[in-house]
């Protein structure tokens, strides 16, 4: 597996109803854009990858790869003509979880909304459920 492409911070969402959807994991306009353009240069890998590992001070971390093909147990998410594949370890965390892509004047970072989450670490890099 490739070294990981971007960083990625988690925020627990409280009294957020959980929303039945198709995707396990819906992108925010913003988040589709910057997948867009990081697979603009790509053109041999098909779309992203989310994982989870135990990393951090709160136990658990999600991963983005990039990725040349689908296997057997990932879960695909197709929007908006963009390819985000969920490690089969990775989908009961990110159940109704919205991933986006903040960008400010110190950082640009995938943030994960996570109505599963119980708790996070001081710097939001890693969660446990």
């Amino acid at each position: 597996m490739s070294a990981s492409i971007a960083r990625a911070t988690v925020r627990a969402v409280s009294r957020r109803k959980i929303l039945p959807t198709r995707a396990a994991l819906t992108l925010t306009p913003s988040a589709v854009n910057k997948v867009k353009q990081l697979l603009q240069n790509k053109p041999d890998h098909i779309g992203l990858k989310v994982g989870v590992r135990t990393r951090g001070c709160n136990g658990l971390t999600y991963t983005l790869d990039y990725t040349k093909e689908k296997d057997k147990s990932d879960e695909e998410v197709l929007q908006d003509g963009v390819r985000v594949f969920i490690e089969k370890k990775a989908q009961l965390t990110l159940l109704g979880t919205e991933m986006d892509f903040v960008e400010t004047k110190l950082s640009s970072e995938f943030v994960f909304n996570n109505p599963n989450i119980k708790g996070t670490c001081g710097c939001g890099e890693s969660f446990n459920i």
